[in-house]
């Protein structure tokens, strides 16, 4: 009887222990990408298309990138072509001018800035250092479900050779199912642009 209780309570324990790690370890990755990502990529930025920022759309090399937050509102910032023909990022009080604009192709085709010749510019993608397993998820459309789950970081780094500085972060999930799939799966809350710093 004792070692039927004791292997009662052994089982119990167990099942808790799993129910707490699946409920608790996609905060803990969150916790833990703010101390440190896994870079698995870094390009440099050759162009960044802008013929849609008034609609909150950037274009980073051929990549389609919003500018709403995780609650799907813009995020505040201002992206404009001024009187110069610079375009110009503000967030909050400070701004940068990123380079002069131009069209992309000669042929009215859309609008671009381009990295200036002492400009350092880079699109990096970092992974979260933990993933989350997701046993109880059902996919009623396909019938196949991610096993596990980790967030993509997506970072746009621009280093003006004045000093000025632009980063612009990116939160997205990646799924798991016999390999990882894209990584811009979108979850209301947490997925979307995340932090804009300028340093002018």
């Amino acid at each position: 009887m004792r070692i039927l209780a004791r292997s009662a309570l052994g089982i119990a324990g167990s099942i808790a222990l799993l129910g707490a790690w699946v409920a608790g370890a996609r905060p803990l990755s969150l916790l833990l990408d703010r101390l440190h990502t896994v870079r698995i990529d870094s390009q440099p930025i050759i162009q960044l298309g802008i013929e849609e920022v008034s609609g909150g759309m950037l274009r980073i090399n051929d990549l389609a990138m919003s500018t709403a937050m995780p609650n799907y509102s813009p995020f505040p910032l201002t992206m404009k072509v001024d009187p110069a023909r610079q375009f110009v990022v503000q967030s909050g009080a400070d701004a940068i001018a990123l380079g002069r604009v131009e069209d992309s192709s000669g042929e009215g085709r859309g609008t671009v800035v381009k990295p200036e010749l002492d400009d350092q510019a880079r699109f990096q993608i970092e992974r979260s250092m933990l993933s989350w397993p997701t046993p109880f998820e059902i996919n009623f459309m396909s019938g196949h479900s991610p096993s596990w789950k980790r967030h993509l970081y997506y970072r746009l780094l621009w280093d003006k050779a004045d000093g000025g500085r632009l980063e612009m972060v990116w939160r997205y999930e990646q799924y798991y199912y016999d390999h990882w799939a894209s990584g811009f799966m979108t979850r209301e809350g947490t997925t979307g642009l995340i932090r804009v710093d300028i340093r002018p």
